[in-house]
């Protein structure tokens, strides 16, 4: 059963894991699982490029498209805490286990902006966190 967003955070982090599907399938990712939860915690994208397993945490927020990424006070990676990695490399251990994956594999960090002045998005991804 997919889960269900209710609050206006889970709204928005909902709509960033959207955007960022859309944009890992753009450039060539085939994505694998979305929102896999275990007791350890979550990975909101599982996806496979080039013969190796990608896991994405993904941090939306949303601002005006006039605000430069580089002054905003709180980026989206600011939320990527040494106990969220904690939790979230756990996870992927035990996908890694569940799935019997064998391959390479990498942990990367997708920033999404969400721009509410027009609607429109973007995506920076950060490669091995």
């Amino acid at each position: 059963m997919p889960k269900v967003f209710t609050s206006k955070t889970q709204k928005r982090g909902e709509a960033g894991e959207n955007v960022a599907v859309l944009w890992l399938e753009k450039h060539g990712f085939k994505i694998i699982d979305r929102n896999y939860t275990m007791k350890a915690g979550e990975i909101d994208v599982v996806a496979e490029d080039k013969g190796k397993v990608f896991f994405f945490e993904v941090k939306s927020i949303v601002t005006r498209e006039s605000v430069s990424p580089e002054t905003i006070a709180f980026r989206p990676e600011d939320n990527v805490h040494p106990m969220k990695l904690k939790r979230l490399y756990k996870t992927v251990e035990l996908f890694l286990m569940e799935h019997k994956i064998t391959k390479n594999w990498q942990i990367d960090l997708l920033c999404v902006y969400l721009y509410e002045d027009t609607k429109k998005a973007r995506v920076v991804r950060i490669e091995n966190i």
